[in-house]
């Protein structure tokens, strides 16, 4: 009997759900998924999620007494939800969960560093390990600087919107857990940025991306894992076949899943060590210096981090109506 591409690809690679979704989740079985402030505000919004909006403002208000204005039992919620999908995730699966810092703190390392702290004493209160919980976190400089202090008080990390390789380096050397490359999103940018309409996967700029940041870690023995984020297509996913991990929306795994065809490793770390690779050596004047050189990855970074905020200020207004409902 002929496997499907997504079984073939768990083969080579741990495959993480891209989303809020439990019921996503459930059905695919990943080892571990990965949440986000849209994600988390889409399944906000979805009505068999309500339970868990309405309980995490309940809670909020019990915590903070009937003195509290709205704001503040908004504002309390609002750090809560995430660790709360958070805690029915971890329920699902074997692994770890990934849940994001407030994306307006992106530029601050104290904030950073206070906001990953509290996402992890959430956790732990509710006696989910931090071995299970990676803190994502914007790949700027001092979103780095920021998960470099954490992950010395063994508080694991997951730099996302991650789109140059001085980025990487930087993640590596400062012995950051894991990183996500994003895929898609370098492709959106390319295909803009020339006026073409798509691009084959093996030369798809965003899969060439990842391949070569994959390539550089094993090159140079970095124990930071490489997870592939953020697909367009499952060309894309297929061509990083091998890649430490690669996390994938439910739209994508479905398609995974009803494909049948050969898929072969297309990356190797034996091979990778065999490699013509120069070592760089990023400092925060050359992080600063290549970033600036890199339209792409300076344009999507500043785009990922409006994004993430425009999110989470939707969700902000989402609590508050849900909560002005709640008590008449």
């Amino acid at each position: 009997m002929k496997k499907n591409l997504l079984e073939q690809l768990k083969q080579h690679t741990v495959v993480v759900a891209d989303t809020g979704d439990l019921e996503a989740i459930e059905k695919f079985k990943p080892r571990d998924a990965t949440t986000n402030p849209s994600l988390i505000t889409a399944a906000a919004q979805m009505p068999q999620y309500q339970g868990i909006v309405d309980d995490t403002l309940k809670g909020a208000r019990q915590t903070l007494g009937d003195g509290a204005t709205p704001a503040q039992v908004v504002s309390l919620a609002f750090d809560r939800l995430a660790v709360a999908f958070g805690l029915k995730i971890i329920d699902i699966i074997e692994g770890r969960v990934s849940t994001e810092v407030d994306a307006r703190l992106s530029f601050d390392v104290h904030g950073t560093i206070a906001k990953g702290r509290e996402i992890i004493a959430q956790y732990e209160a509710a006696g989910v390990s931090r071995e299970r919980i990676l803190i994502k976190i914007a790949a700027t400089w001092e979103g780095i600087q920021a998960a470099a202090v954490l992950e010395r008080e063994g508080i694991h990390c997951n730099l996302t919107l991650l789109f140059g390789i001085h980025q990487a380096i930087a993640c590596a050397e400062n012995g950051i857990t894991l990183i996500s490359p994003f895929v898609g999103r370098i492709l959106d940018w390319y295909k803009k940025d020339t006026g073409r309409e798509s691009y084959p996967p093996s030369e798809d700029p965003g899969v060439i991306s990842v391949a070569t940041i994959y390539n550089y870690y094993k090159k140079f023995g970095y124990k930071t894992e490489v997870m592939g984020a953020s697909f367009r297509n499952i060309g894309e996913i297929t061509e990083l076949a091998g890649s430490d991990l690669l996390t994938i929306a439910p739209a994508l795994l479905g398609e995974l899943q009803a494909t049948e065809g050969n898929l072969p490793r297309k990356l190797d770390p034996e091979n990778a060590t065999t490699m013509d690779i120069e070592r760089i050596v990023v400092d925060k004047d050359t992080f600063a210096k290549m970033h600036e050189e890199n339209r792409m990855a300076r344009d999507k970074l500043a785009e990922g981090i409006e994004g993430f905020t425009k999110a989470l200020e939707t969700l902000e207004g989402i609590l508050a109506e849900r909560l002005a409902s709640l008590e008449g």
